[in-house]
């Protein structure tokens, strides 16, 4: 083995997820519990014996383990040594890899302090611009903190919650309810087994989707929400009533450090099981297969969203019975990702805009047509990327309707397992539209679609000539 290799964070989070003590992994790992208790303490590398080891008694992926959460630091800790407020010069890959090697747990408390530096930075621009006192006191400090650090949960979580899941198959198979039929099932389930009565609520001046009155025990749902939108949020408070303790469990493992992110995680959580229980794993993940993973036959089948199918997809990473690894995505208009979820080495862009060569921005200009694109991110790893524009429309002709484009996409190496594979030149670098995380970290120079010049590079300015590239450089 070239480098060592320190992966207790993983390691435990495995363990946890397969609900296996200290000393039972480390029988079956054939070692001994104190040396497994300082593998997952980072205090001793993983040989390639118990690598091996591991890989086979945990039922996953030898690369992924390897890979995956280190690729991902990788890309975050690389798009803040470019900041300027990180010092002069960029700091190679090699580098980055022996930091996240050595201590995984402080490159992840680098990102946090980053983040929290951007906002304080955002909220000194904004005071600069209004100094009055109501308007200060309005904005927050790192108000979006607690989103993103739930984000950020999910991302190292694989998107995969191994107990919640469970939970939702189990319930849907011992009531044998429908595949595709849910809202009915719902209905009656939420008042024989939790006494909740549902009530559609048909005021159009109510901003309110869904509000649950604990006193009257009446879950209310806004008209405009369609059959699968009703379903989902049944689902949902099924999961609040009848999942409370496996939701916390998971809250406290992920040792938040507010209120506010605990909050947004139980919500996030919830949301997880309301789709995990339209689209229960094993045959979801099946079907998945059985239709080479189309959206729309998917989408048709399970009686649910376009954009829910999708997220579905993302999460097929149970131990054991792993999916294709997917990342959702979904982006307004102005570019700002709202959703993100990954099972992928893909980097999403944390701050600014992402790139405007990945198709999820096309996607706007042909609404309801799914278009597909084979890219290459800067660190050579290609992927299929599917994008469609979904309009999510208001009942009102002064309500505007919300659109979004979503964005799905795996490595190239699993194009044989969709459908939207077909015509693409898998063989062809040629063929990858060479894409980036943001303009202002990416380092291809040869960009005739760059916004902005990348940190840390210097600018070469010639006033006789004009190049198709927006920006030059010595």
């Amino acid at each position: 083995m070239s480098k060592k290799l320190f992966l207790g964070f993983k390691m435990r989070r495995l363990r946890e997820q397969r609900k296996l003590s200290q000393a039972a992994l480390a029988g079956l790992l054939e070692v001994s519990p104190s040396y497994l208790n300082q593998i997952e303490n980072n205090q001793r590398p993983l040989t390639v014996a118990v690598l091996l080891r591991a890989a086979k008694v945990l039922e996953i992926d030898f690369a992924s383990l390897v890979e995956d959460e280190e690729a991902r630091l990788i890309a975050d800790l690389r798009e803040i040594m470019n900041d300027p407020m990180a010092g002069s010069g960029p700091i190679g890959l090699n580098e980055l890899r022996n930091a996240i090697a050595a201590s995984p747990e402080l490159a992840k408390r680098v990102l946090s302090l980053y983040q929290a530096y951007r906002h304080l930075s955002e909220r000194m621009q904004s005071l600069t611009y209004d100094l009055s006192a109501d308007q200060a006191s309005s904005i927050g400090a790192a108000s979006n903190f607690p989103y993103e650090a739930v984000r950020d949960f999910f991302y190292y979580c694989n998107n995969y919650f191994g107990p919640l899941d469970e939970a939702a198959e189990a319930l849907f198979e011992h009531e044998s309810w429908p595949i595709g039929g849910l809202y009915p099932s719902l209905l009656d389930h939420l008042k024989s087994r939790h006494d909740v009565r549902v009530h559609i609520d048909a005021d159009d001046e109510s901003a309110a989707m869904r509000h649950f009155d604990p006193a009257t025990r009446t879950l209310v749902l806004s008209a405009q929400l369609n059959i699968p939108s009703r379903s989902f949020h049944l689902a949902h408070q099924v999961a609040v009533l009848g999942y409370a303790e496996i939701i916390e469990g998971i809250v406290a493992r992920a040792d938040f450090h507010n209120e506010d992110a605990r909050s947004i995680c139980r919500v996030g959580l919830a949301n997880y099981f309301a789709g995990a229980l339209a689209m229960p794993y094993r045959r979801f993940a099946a079907q998945a297969r059985l239709l080479r993973h189309d959206i729309e036959l998917l989408q048709s089948h399970f009686g649910v969203s376009f954009e829910q199918v999708c997220h579905r997809l993302s999460t097929l990473q149970r131990p054991g019975a792993c999916g294709v690894p997917f990342y959702f995505v979904r982006v307004d208009m102005a570019g700002n990702i709202t959703k993100r979820h990954s099972a992928t080495r893909f980097h999403f862009t944390r701050f600014g805009g992402a790139c405007p060569l990945w198709n999820v921005h096309e996607a706007f200009a042909q609404p309801g047509k799914i278009l597909v694109q084979q890219a290459r991110m800067p660190d050579g790893v290609t992927y299929v990327c599917i994008a469609r524009a979904v309009t999510k429309r208001s009942r009102a002709y002064l309500q505007p309707s919300r659109h979004f484009a979503v964005g799905l996409g795996c490595e190239t190496g699993y194009a044989s397992e969709l459908v939207y594979s077909a015509g693409l030149d898998l063989a062809s670098e040629q063929a990858a539209v060479p894409i980036g995380v943001n303009c202002r970290i990416c380092e291809r120079i040869d960009c005739q679609q760059r916004a902005f010049p990348p940190i840390g590079r210097r600018i070469s300015v010639d006033e006789k000539n004009r190049s198709f590239v927006p920006y030059l450089f010595d």
